[in-house]
Formats: C-alpha cells, sequence, structure tokens
C-alpha cells in the first residue's frame, strides 16, 4: 500500500476513534423527560431512608434532652485558593479577613443522638464528610446517619478541597493537604459537642426577615424564614442556633482575603451580646441574594447585615418558652440520583453520562433529617431553591413542625430548582441561565423527587409528619 494511503487510513481510523470517544464520554446524547417515581434509584432510596430510620428510636414521648456545642477554626495554608466564583482562576489568597470556624451541637434524648454541623465554608464535599464520618466513627462510636452536614456558603472561604474538573474551577486548584486539615477541624468540633453533652433546655422559633432578602433570578417568591434555636445548660452555658436562605454574595470575586462574609457577623454579633455560642446554617440559598442595609464598603455591608439579622434573633429570644424534653432522632444517608443532564447547548440535548468522570460529578448525593422536639432541619445536596423550601416550610407547618431546610449535605449537584423553570434553558439574550442552565446538572422533576423524599424522611422521624395537616 502506497504511504499515502497508509497516512490516510490512520487518519481515517484516528477521526473514527475520535469521534466515538468524544461521543462516547461528551455527547451530545437526547436529553430525557421520563419522571423518578416507579424507578429502581427513588424506590432504593425510599428503602435507605426506612433501613436508616430503623436505627432510631422514634417516638412520640419525649425524653430529657442533653446537648452540647464545639468550635474549631479553620485555619488553610498561606496561598490557598477560594471557593465560590470562577474569575479568580485559582489565585491564592492574601490573608484572613475574619476568622473561618466550624461548629457543631450534639442533641441527645437518652437513647439517640445526632449532631448538627455548620461551617464558614462555601460547602461540604463528599470526600471531606467521607473523612470527618470516618475519623468521628473512631472517636465517638457514631454511626454516619448520627450526622447532619450543612455550610453557610460563603464565597470567600477556603478552597482546593476537592479534586474534578468543575471543582478546580469553582474551587480553586486541588490541593491533597486541604482534606485531612477540614476533616480535622470538623472532627475536633463535633468530638467537643458529642462529649460535652448535659442536660439543657430549648426554644425555638422563626422571624420573617423578608426586608434583607430577594430573588434575583426572577419576579418569584423568597424564602424570608429567619430560624432561630436557644439552648440552655443547668450551668447557664448558651448556644444560639440561626439559619437564613440569603446568598453570602456581598463580597466579589475582587476580594481575596478569607472572610465567613455575612454570616460570620451574625455569630459574632450574637456572641459579643450575650457570651454565648453562635453557629449559623446555610438555609436554601438558591436564587436567594442578601438585601444588606447600605453602608460605604462591602465588608460594612456584611457587618450591617450580620447586625441586623443577630437584632432580629436577641430581641425574639428576650423571653424564651424553653422545654427540657424532646425525642431526637437523625436519618443521613447516601442517595442514589437520577441521571445527570448537564445541558451546554440546548434543552434537548445533554452531555454523556460518562461525562461525570471528566467533570468529576457523582450519580450519588446525601440527605439528612434531624428531629429535636418538633423542630426537623432537613438538608438537600445542592443550592437548594428557597422558593422550594418555602412550600416544604408551609406543608410541615400545619402539622407543627418548624422545618429548617439547608443545602450542602456533604455532597454538591449543583442547582435544586422549581420544576416549573426546568425548561428556561437560555434567557431573552439567548445567554445560557446560570441556575437552570449552567449549574443545573441533575434531570427533570428534581422539585418533586426531593420533596418525595423530604417528606418520607421527616415522617420516619417526626410522627406528627405523617397527620393531615388538617389535624392541626
Amino acid at each position: 500500500m502506497a504511504l499515502w494511503k497508509k497516512i490516510l487510513l490512520g487518519l481515517f481510523v484516528f477521526l473514527v476513534l475520535f469521534a466515538g470517544a468524544f461521543v462516547l464520554f461528551i455527547g451530545p446524547w437526547p436529553a430525557y423527560t421520563a419522571s423518578f417515581e416507579g424507578t429502581g434509584y427513588f424506590n432504593g432510596d425510599i428503602a435507605t431512608i426506612d433501613k436508616a430510620v430503623q436505627q432510631c428510636a422514634v417516638s412520640d414521648k419525649p425524653g430529657q434532652l442533653k446537648v452540647g456545642w464545639g468550635t474549631a477554626l479553620i485555619l488553610p495554608p498561606p496561598g490557598t485558593p477560594m471557593a465560590g466564583y470562577s474569575a479568580r482562576k485559582s489565585a491564592p489568597a492574601t490573608g484572613m479577613h475574619d476568622d473561618l470556624n466550624v461548629k457543631a451541637v450534639a442533641f441527645n434524648d437518652g437513647t439517640d443522638t445526632a449532631v448538627v454541623v455548620g461551617a464558614d465554608m462555601l460547602l461540604i464535599p463528599p470526600n471531606v464528610a467521607d473523612l470527618i464520618r470516618e475519623a468521628v466513627r473512631k472517636e465517638t462510636g457514631l454511626p454516619a446517619n448520627s450526622l447532619f452536614f450543612t455550610a453557610s456558603h460563603s464565597h470567600d472561604s477556603v478552597g482546593a478541597f476537592a479534586p474534578g474538573l468543575i471543582a478546580t474551577i469553582s474551587f480553586g486548584k486541588y490541593n491533597p493537604a486541604i482534606p485531612p486539615l477540614l476533616a480535622k477541624a470538623f472532627t475536633s468540633a463535633i468530638v467537643q459537642a458529642y462529649n460535652s453533652m448535659e442536660p439543657a433546655k430549648f426554644a425555638h422559633g422563626d422571624i420573617d426577615a423578608h426586608q434583607f432578602i430577594h430573588n434575583r433570578a426572577r419576579n418569584a417568591g423568597v424564602d424570608p424564614t429567619l430560624n432561630w434555636m436557644l439552648i440552655e445548660k443547668a450551668n447557664g452555658k448558651r448556644c444560639y442556633i440561626a439559619r437564613f436562605s440569603a446568598h453570602p454574595t456581598i463580597l466579589d470575586d475582587d476580594v481575596m482575603q478569607m472572610s465567613a462574609e455575612y454570616p460570620g457577623y451574625l455569630q459574632r454579633a450574637i456572641e459579643k451580646a450575650t457570651g454565648a455560642t453562635a453557629v449559623y446554617l446555610g438555609g436554601a440559598v438558591g436564587s436567594m441574594s442578601p438585601s444588606a442595609p447600605e453602608a460605604p464598603t462591602p465588608f460594612e455591608k456584611c457587618e450591617a447585615l450580620g447586625n441586623a439579622l443577630a437584632k432580629l434573633v436577641l430581641d425574639a429570644t428576650q423571653n424564651p418558652t424553653f422545654t427540657d424534653k424532646a425525642d431526637v432522632n437523625s436519618v443521613s444517608i447516601p442517595i442514589d440520583l437520577p441521571p445527570l443532564q448537564m445541558r451546554p447547548f440546548s434543552k434537548n440535548w445533554r452531555l454523556s453520562p460518562l461525562s461525570r468522570f471528566i467533570t468529576g460529578l457523582h450519580n450519588t448525593g446525601w440527605m439528612s433529617a434531624v428531629r429535636v422536639g418538633d423542630a426537623v432541619f432537613v438538608a438537600s445536596p445542592g443550592d437548594f431553591s428557597g422558593e422550594i423550601a418555602k412550600d416544604w416550610q408551609d406543608w410541615a407547618r400545619p402539622r407543627g413542625i418548624d422545618l429548617w431546610v439547608s443545602g450542602f449535605s456533604g455532597e454538591y449537584i449543583g442547582y435544586i430548582s422549581p420544576d416549573k423553570y426546568y425548561g428556561d434553558l437560555f434567557d431573552k439574550k439567548g445567554n445560557l441561565e446560570y441556575e437552570t442552565g449552567q449549574l443545573s446538572w441533575a434531570g427533570p422533576h428534581m422539585e418533586a423527587f426531593f420533596t418525595a423524599l423530604m417528606q418520607h424522611m421527616v415522617g420516619a422521624v417526626d410522627p406528627a409528619a405523617a397527620q393531615p395537616a388538617a389535624a392541626h
């Protein structure tokens, strides 16, 4: 065979193999619209919830409450990039503007223990969560089922904590030294909380803080609820927990100092005013932006919003109605997710399911629910929509449940938006929508999927959830 024919044949074979590999691992593949109901992954998730709740002693007869809490500093090495804004392009942080903390609160009713963990981070990735679960199990015996993770979602905290293409773009170039460092801090706070549990009483409630939040994506609703919980031990020591859904994005990508943003100021304001420990749990931040009071600089705006929210909490807790009895239950489980459906070019075509090996995304996640009396914390694996959270709270309230909705449960699958927006892939200018286009990575019906799991999970840990709403 002539040389030129061999070259052409070789080129042809290469192109065929390249095209085949491209379609196999990149796509495009046809988008799917099938529902989750009746699928193997959904039925498996329901079965996993039912199995996990068997580890709990669910009861409508509350026991004596014991509570403990712990705090640990997050101290990334100098030069660590910050997570949250891809425009920073892995540039190293120039220093620490204010402290980053991880804080844990352990609840026990004499039988079951649940630990609620909040961190001044963008999110808690699965590789870090797995290290924490294993370390906590070794030190305390607590199973993964007892740990509830969420993060404040500060866009100015430590990055470099996860491998993969998307992680590198959003969180900074991976540094394998960061996950063990984070796991050590988390484990320290959790073990402190577990070892310091003592008889305690608690009160909780919520505040309408609509003036401090708005929907950045569309002319639609918000999650205006500022949840609060006040815990007091017999020795008088107190702990405050607060949850709010506004994105901590007052600081922009030009800020290169690490900061806990407005949630950090909120916690410090409460601690300064009371001498107590304050814990912040990120809410359902999807589409939710902060409406901060006017101030000369971005950091002063963070302080103004943190102080304003802290004042609302302090005012609401002036005359609390305490109880020292509560049933404590926890379900924190790995879940199988619908197939990935990233659609960067057309609503009718998606990237190959095998693209996850390139992007670093997963087909699994974690979902958690913790019951402390009639307060129930739930967390899903992503930027969960505040619009959906409001509907969930409206479902829970007439059942006598104070529902605290969070995201970033030790996994991340992008944005979880209302199903009615799933087809809104492009804006009026033809640009890919940020939340429903660029960062909507799972398939359709995610609102319905997670709502079904939430209701089953909350019903498993709280008998009140199984009652008709009209009964309350």
